[in-house]
């Protein structure tokens, strides 16, 4: 299992679009995908639970990855997270 702290800084959060191409991401590995936020767990994989989390601008969250390519989707997940703004 791996974890990492993250922050949001796009203005809009982890809205539709975003969230939509998280979980397209998410889909592409092996591995559970977990976003923690607020004492919950929310499914990385699924768009309706990405957007319960309700991740907003300045939020801050974990994003665990767990399984068998967990490295590998970490670093795209973070990188895309990170790179909302860009």
């Amino acid at each position: 299992m791996v974890s990492k702290e993250m922050r949001m800084k796009n203005e809009e959060g982890l809205h539709a679009r975003p969230a939509t191409d998280f979980t397209t991401i998410a889909g592409e590995f092996q591995s559970k995908v977990t976003i923690h936020k607020d004492d919950m767990d929310f499914n990385g994989k699924s768009i309706l639970k990405v957007l319960s989390a309700c991740v907003c601008q300045g939020d801050t969250f974990t994003l665990i990855t767990d399984g068998i390519d967990e490295e590998a989707a970490m670093k795209k997940l973070s990188g895309f997270i990170e790179n909302l703004n860009d």
